[in-house]
């Protein structure tokens, strides 16, 4: 499906085989926070890879462009709330020249799996992620392909936006870094192979 531009809107940048956007937060207070382990996922594989991520001018992520042996793949953060991450895709689409959104990958928390379970799919529902609600209203789709990151639920319904919002410590805080390692390494795999392969390898593990 191609993005829908208006005119004043075609100014295009150099082409990226895969755009790979990471959502989280802005902002210390939310830092390590569960809701943000999408950005910090695309954070680690971009340090891994040498890179850094910047703001460009009329952007609104915070964006790297890596080498790859399948061309060139833009990671992003938006620098947006979580729930205006959609404002975020219209002016990243333009400048890495995606029109494919089969193409274009979104990593996100997802209370419906158990911490430390990752689940890579295309398209499907939005479960309730005020992210993916953004993004799908501003695409006018939901054809995506998602890196589902497991956090788990709170004991009690009541508790998500602290349980999401807040920092964990000691154990949990650990087993939060781990997981975003976890989900470093299967966007990782989306640089090394195609998506159904790695979609194998990501959902078999």
């Amino acid at each position: 499906m191609a993005l829908r531009r208006s005119r004043d809107e075609s100014r295009r940048g150099s082409a990226s085989s895969l755009v790979i956007v990471g959502l989280a937060n802005p902002g210390e207070e939310y830092a390590g926070s569960r809701h943000n382990v999408g950005g910090d996922a695309v954070r680690l594989v971009v340090q891994r890879r040498g890179g850094s991520l910047k703001l460009e001018s009329r952007q609104r992520a915070m964006s790297a462009t890596i080498s790859t042996p399948r061309g060139p793949v833009t990671f992003a953060v938006p620098v947006t709330f979580m729930n205006e991450s959609g404002s975020a895709l219209p002016p990243l689409l333009r400048r890495t020249s995606l029109d494919d959104l089969t193409h274009l990958v979104i990593a996100h928390d997802e209370l419906d799996l158990d911490p430390g379970r990752l689940q890579l799919k295309f398209g499907g529902g939005l479960a309730g992620h005020n992210g993916l609600r953004s993004i799908a209203q501003t695409l006018g789709t939901h054809d995506f392909a998602r890196l589902r990151i497991g956090i788990g639920k709170p004991p009690r319904k009541e508790q998500v936006t602290d349980y999401v919002l807040k920092r964990p410590s000691g154990v949990r805080r650990d087993e939060l870094a781990a997981n975003v390692a976890a989900a470093a390494d299967a966007l990782e795999m989306l640089l090394d192979f195609d998506f159904e392969e790695a979609q194998r390898r990501v959902n078999g593990a």
